[in-house]
């Protein structure tokens, strides 16, 4: 088995340490990536430290990743030794439920194979981006336009998905006042979006500490929770709300804030239960929903989507050896937005 060099976790109190790992040979429908970049996620850090309560150590995180083709299997046709591609969340499904079936793999009846942190159909653990090699079946590989750079491209696998299927879902375009809830990783790539297909777009933030970077992005109002007059003044305002945090509030109040027949979208994953009032739901008819990630196919809209508006995410780009830091970084919310990993220094 090929051997290459990567980031991993051995536990979950430890630092990510350098190491070797064996890859996969490269099957019939498989294609090999050597890995130019790697995304951060938040989720990387839940599953590096269990935080979750579900990682076998050791753990290659790394799940927005972005490259080029070094070898194809016998069977692929669609790609070729140098294109441009890059990899998401997850790596396979069943391809035979309801869902694979209507292109929703990320709900597949069975379980989706993660990108890692999972196990794939060899019985083998499945390995991230945080290495300078992955073989991905190549019916889950996506092709990155030539118009993106590869850095700005790796984050738009997760948190550009993540972002994109539920404003396309639930109608996000002209007439249609779209408020984001948090400007990170997520939500800056939301306002992105949201801004590009057309919505009116409000960024619904703690303080005013990122209006500027906010309005740059696309926003035309941004309004901050920590003036409490804010909750009065957007009551009834909004089409569809996104939330993008993972924190725990008061739920209710954000819902007061949608107009009639208003949708409030869950992206984040707060680590308590969600307590709505039955009237926060009656009153204008309003709806309470979640999203998570996106198809192949619609993963594939979105990177072209994104080429076509000269979307990229907002990055701050980190050799391997400063993963351990930029973890503690997000942590405290200090990056703007995203960091990638220069995958050539590992």
């Amino acid at each position: 088995m090929p051997t290459v060099n990567a980031y991993a976790a051995m536990s979950a109190t430890e630092e990510l340490v350098p190491t070797t790992i064996n890859t996969r040979e490269v099957g019939p429908h498989d294609v090999r990536i050597a890995v130019a970049y790697a995304g951060i996620c938040h989720s990387d850090i839940h599953t590096a430290r269990n935080e979750w309560g579900n990682t076998a150590y050791p753990v290659v995180p790394g799940h927005e990743i972005a490259g080029t083709v070094a070898e194809i299997g016998s069977e692929v046709t669609k790609y070729q030794v140098g294109d441009r591609v890059g990899v998401g969340c997850f790596v396979d499904s069943c391809r035979e439920c309801e869902a694979c079936v209507l292109g929703q793999e990320q709900y597949c009846r069975r379980g989706m194979v993660g990108t890692y942190n999972s196990t794939g159909r060899n019985g083998e653990p499945t390995t991230g981006g945080y290495a300078q090699e992955v073989v991905v079946d190549a019916n889950y590989v996506l092709r990155i336009p030539d118009s993106l750079g590869l850095d700005v491209a790796a984050p738009l696998l997760c948190a550009g998905i993540t972002t994109y299927s539920p404003l396309r879902h639930w109608g996000a375009g002209p007439g249609k006042r779209v408020a984001i809830i948090g400007l990170g990783g997520l939500g800056h790539m939301g306002v992105k979006i949201a801004a590009a297909m057309g919505a009116e777009v409000s960024v619904i933030s703690q303080s005013l500490k990122k209006m500027e970077d906010g309005l740059r992005l696309g926003a035309q109002h941004y309004y901050a929770t920590d003036d409490p007059a804010t909750f009065k003044q957007l009551r009834g305002k909004f089409d569809l709300i996104i939330n993008t945090v993972s924190v725990n509030f008061d739920i209710n109040k954000y819902m007061g804030m949608l107009a009639l027949n208003g949708t409030l979208v869950e992206l984040g994953l707060p680590e308590k239960p969600i307590s709505v009032r039955a009237m926060s739901l009656t009153a204008n008819r309003r709806s309470l929903a979640g999203s998570m990630i996106g198809g192949i196919a619609e993963t594939q809209e979105m990177l072209d989507f994104c080429a076509e508006h000269d979307l990229g995410s907002e990055i701050e780009v980190i050799p391997a050896q400063q993963i351990n830091e930029a973890y503690e970084r997000v942590i405290a919310s200090d990056v703007r937005y995203r960091f990638v990993i220069d995958n050539s220094t590992l």
